[in-house]
């Protein structure tokens, strides 16, 4: 599937098996300092110039696998000085394009910086390489009674969930990554090592660098140190099912839990079609409606009263079979099928590829902006359930297309088109949490205006006056 923004650039993209065209100094030194840590072999290029977007690979000229900050610190040098394209690798899960390497160059794999360096339970905080993911951070906070927040849904590495200001099913309570960054250490275009913040939990002192660098998608710095904070394992927790009616209905219930200050700490919305595809995958017999899965936590008094007043606000809007569950076995069998809804859609139609595109709008416009999306799908024809983290207004549709048919992915390319600008018209955002990368770019001057974006490519001028950090991306160049 060609987006605008691929076919723009179609022409300088270099074909996959095109032979490497570093400078011959530039591939010298990387040779000579990293040995077999470096590599132009064709397998590691396509792997690092591939993501989950339906875009073609575009590989680099290289790979280079760092270990600390030091090796970030020589590549970036030797990549300025040669003014090479140098692009920051995690582990290839985002879907927008953003590890394309749309002019050759660098590729930077940090999946070796993988150590935890220091958690501190007192502090509330913990401070990773970039290349740890989420899951391995969670896995060593196992005995200390906290864990990180932040939910993507893929295995996500922190660095990359850093550069996509990564967010998921927990945002409602504990907020996005943004929220959760304590202070970052960045290495910049030039080479130089520069530290956001201190670890104190508030500051004034100066610009907030670690929200620049933020969602800034490796185009002003490359992240190799994170310190995140940190939140306690709640007491207990409850988790529910329920159905409704439509999609109107489900997102108000949500609606109206928040309003009353219930303690929603995931709060998700599945459409018919996706608890169709659910059944379908997993054999399970679920009412193929509109469907909301909720959890809450806090004491247990507080969630059980959480829990009773949910049910009463679902009632009220014609929710049916509700099912509450406490025990964490019972708890995972309740949530498995959102767990489960992306994999389950792609067996909707095998050999399709999954086209994802997400929409982020102010509550009070959400429960329009899903109805009205809906609609739109089933007036195009297309296949493409759609579900999302209703309670911080952000969903998903996951287009299942057939690459080969060029009319079927221009209905799509339009139809996720119409979705980004509905969102936009209702004074939300073209992306809530996958970021702008390629596919995005287009709508950033009808979101943010003239004024707005030039001042983000003064930022980028700034900040990397040669246009080496994943150039191309955001906002193009």
């Amino acid at each position: 599937m060609h987006t605008d923004t691929e076919e723009r650039r179609a022409g300088q993209a270099k074909p996959a098996d095109s032979p490497t065209r570093l400078p011959g100094a530039l591939h010298h030194a990387l040779a000579q300092h990293f040995g077999a840590r470096f590599s132009t072999g064709l397998s590691d290029r396509l792997t690092h110039g591939s993501d989950e977007s339906p875009l073609r690979p575009m590989p680099p000229d290289a790979v280079v696998y760092a270990q600390n900050t030091d090796d970030v610190v020589f590549v970036a040098r030797l990549c300025h000085e040669h003014r090479t394209p140098l692009i920051a690798f995690g582990v290839g899960s985002s879907i927008e394009g953003h590890v394309l390497a749309l002019h050759g160059g660098v590729c930077l794999d940090l999946s070796q910086m993988n150590a935890i360096l220091d958690i501190r339970p007192d502090d509330l905080c913990a401070t990773v390489q970039a290349g740890v993911t989420r899951n391995a951070l969670n896995r060593a906070l196992a005995h200390t009674g906290f864990f990180l927040s932040v939910d993507p849904g893929a295995d996500a590495s922190i660095g990359g969930m850093v550069a996509t200001g990564a967010s998921g099913t927990n945002t409602v309570r504990y907020g996005t990554m943004r929220e959760n960054l304590v202070s970052l250490t960045v290495v910049t275009a030039e080479g130089r090592v520069i530290r956001t913040a201190r670890r104190a939990r508030k500051s004034s002192a100066g610009y907030n660098l670690t929200q620049l660098f933020a969602g800034s998608e490796g185009t002003l710095g490359i992240v190799t140190e994170v310190t995140v904070r940190l939140h306690p394992q709640p007491e207990a927790v409850g988790a529910a099912v329920v159905r409704f009616p439509g999609v109107v209905p489900a997102v108000q219930a949500v609606i109206q839990a928040l309003q009353a200050g219930l303690g929603l700490a995931r709060a998700e919305m599945l459409d018919a079609l996706t608890m169709r595809a659910i059944n379908a995958h997993s054999g399970t017999t679920h009412a193929e409606a509109p469907t909301l899965f909720l959890e809450f936590c806090g004491s247990t008094d507080q969630v059980r009263a959480q829990g009773e007043a949910m049910q009463d606000i679902c009632n009220e809007l014609g929710g049916s079979a509700f099912e509450w569950a406490t025990r964490q076995e019972d708890r995972t069998r309740l949530w498995g099928p959102r767990h489960h809804a992306y994999f389950a859609a792609l067996q909707l139609r095998p050999g399709s590829r999954a086209v994802s595109t997400d929409a982020c709008v102010p509550l009070s416009a959400l429960a329009q902006c899903v109805e009205e999306t809906i609609v739109d799908i089933r007036d195009t024809g297309l296949v493409a359930p759609v579900f999302g983290h209703v309670g911080d207004g952000n969903f998903h549709c996951v287009l299942l297309v057939d690459l080969d048919d060029p009319a079927e992915c221009q209905r799509a390319e339009a139809l996720s088109s119409r979705l980004v600008r509905r969102a936009i018209a209702l004074d939300g955002t073209c992306t809530g949490e996958h970021g702008v990368g390629l596919r995005k770019q287009a709508y950033l001057l009808d979101e943010l205006g003239a004024d707005t974006v030039d001042l983000m490519r003064r930022i980028k001028q700034a900040l990397d006056p040669r246009c080496i950090l994943n150039p191309g991306k955001v906002f193009g160049g």
